[in-house]
């Protein structure tokens, strides 16, 4: 009987824990996709359609760590497909129809930094797939992997600012929240023309004829800082996880945070191993030695 190669666990134990995993993962994904068809049937009784769409789309986004699962053949970990399910919830459900965003202060740069970690977590995870490949002969080491997560996050996270510029320009959405500003500093009100800034701030504000510092209270920046505050919590989202999967590469399997977070290819071969090993004890006899098949030479041999 070949022995279990050391580090691998047995088979009935990796089903075990297989079942016990996917168990905990429909769990958490059964439980938000139930909130989530009450929203909806919440949204079509008041002809909410919006809301509707909302929904579909976030139990859309509910299948695509499954589907990636099985088309890159990996198997993303209990603890990181729970934090994506519940970022997934809280971005589309609590934040868009629940009005999270303008209720909660503070929600929205929570879920860009959520956001900057787990895109960079995806960015580390492609390349680091690579990089363990038997397919590909070029490693990269643990430095480069770190950097190139990093500027994939933030990659996305430009392209996710791009998008809301867009929608609030073309359909006249609000992606870009707001803040008001209480004093304006440029070099455009130095009546000199000169490159000095003048600090300038605001007392009265009338739009329309009515008076802004009674309500909403000031000058509202047209979203800039709200950009350039997501950006920033996008950067310690990525900093914060590149750290982690550098020190995780650095330490191969002694990282358990970095380990519940990166997915890691299935091991395809086990099965083949496994009939290799089966064909190789068949031929040999019981006491180890291996059967030499007999030719037409050693027939005659034999009769001779």
């Amino acid at each position: 009987m070949p022995k279990q190669p050391k580090g691998k666990k047995p088979a009935a134990e990796l089903n075990v824990e297989k079942r016990r995993r996917t168990r905990r993962r429909l769990t958490i994904r059964g439980v938000l996709s139930f909130f989530i068809v009450l929203t909806f049937i919440r949204a079509a009784f008041m002809h909410r359609y919006e809301n509707m769409f909302v929904c579909i789309l976030s139990l859309v986004l509910f299948c695509v760590p499954m589907m990636i699962e099985r088309s890159l053949d990996i198997d993303i970990p209990p603890l990181m497909e729970a934090i994506i399910y519940c970022f997934i919830f809280a971005a589309e459900i609590l934040g868009e129809i629940n009005s999270f965003y303008t209720i909660i202060p503070g929600w929205d740069t929570m879920l860009h930094t959520i956001n900057g970690f787990l895109v960079a977590a995806v960015g580390f995870s492609l390349v680091d797939l690579f990089n363990r490949s038997e397919r590909f002969s070029v490693k990269l080491s643990p430095l480069f992997l770190a950097i190139v997560a990093f500027c994939f996050s933030m990659t996305v996270g430009v392209l996710w600012e791009f998008f809301e510029f867009s929608m609030d320009q073309f359909f006249g959405t609000d992606m870009q929240k707001d803040f008001l500003v209480s004093t304006i500093h440029s070099v455009s009100l130095n009546p000199d023309g000169l490159n000095v800034v003048v600090h300038e701030p605001i007392q009265s504000l009338i739009v329309n004829g009515e008076d802004w510092m009674q309500f909403p209270g000031g000058y509202l920046d047209i979203g800039l800082i709200d950009t350039m505050k997501d950006l920033m919590v996008n950067f310690v989202g990525a900093v914060v996880f590149s750290v982690i999967g550098f020190f995780y590469v650095k330490t191969r399997g002694k990282g358990r945070l970095a380990a519940s977070l990166i997915p890691v290819v299935l091991d395809t071969a086990s099965g083949e191993d496994q009939q290799n090993s089966q064909k190789t004890a068949q031929g040999r006899e019981p006491n180890g030695e291996t059967l030499r098949p007999t030719d037409q030479n050693d027939q005659n041999d034999e009769k001779e």
